[in-house]
């Protein structure tokens, strides 16, 4: 039996060129360039706080404090954004969403953006005649209707300032007193609706049904 060949000049000088690093090694930390992507998202800044979060995760929190899922706060968000004369740039949303939300991995159509816009806006306007309901027909008491809006406004905030929005202290409490005013004007006339006649059991102010229709 011979011995194995030994290798030609050709092959050991290609393995010595190896060795000694004269050949150039495919370079694996090039940047490949990503697609074209619009100015204004690559420039989109919002909900980088949560950047690294899950949809699951997203999601957990807003059903634990609302009826919207994080595909509805996410495509309301961006459809209040990326508004324009003639509407809503949704291609450009459905295309861009994983530039656009951390937490959303997988692009849109369209049709999904518009239908999880659409949804967002149903469930609002549900919610609000739930709402509004609630605090005309004296189910609630006034501290009992306070601390209703109080919880209410403290998530509102904290999915603005999570969305990137800076909100200072006096702005928080302007906000919070204007809307605590709106709401009392609302239990009070709302008692105007259901009686002709009646005394506020707050203040004690006096009127009847015409004051709460002017």
């Amino acid at each position: 039996m011979s011995d194995d060949p030994a290798p030609s000049e050709e092959a050991t000088a290609d393995q010595e060129e190896t060795q000694d690093g004269g050949e150039q090694q495919p370079d694996l930390d090039i940047d490949i360039p990503e697609p074209d992507i619009p100015e204004d998202v690559r420039k989109y800044e919002k909900f980088q706080k949560i950047d690294g979060s899950t949809y699951d995760r997203a999601n957990e929190f807003l059903r634990e404090r609302s009826y919207i899922t994080a595909r509805e706060w996410a495509m309301a968000r961006l459809c209040a954004d990326f508004r324009t004369e003639t509407g809503v740039e949704m291609t450009k949303i459905g295309e861009n969403l994983p530039h656009l939300v951390p937490f959303m991995t997988d692009t849109y159509s369209p049709q999904a953006v518009n239908q999880a816009r659409s949804s967002f806006e149903e469930k609002v306007r549900k919610a609000g005649a739930t709402f509004l309901y609630g605090a005309m027909c004296d189910f609630f008491t006034a501290e009992e209707l306070d601390d209703v809006m109080y919880e209410a406004t403290e998530v509102a905030k904290f999915l603005l300032e999570v969305e990137g929005v800076d909100l200072t202290v006096d702005e928080e409490l302007e906000a919070e007193d204007r809307i605590s005013e709106v709401m009392r004007d609302v239990r009070e006339h709302s008692v105007a609706l259901r009686h002709d006649e009646v005394t506020c059991p707050d203040c004690g102010h006096h009127f009847d049904v015409g004051d709460a229709e002017q």
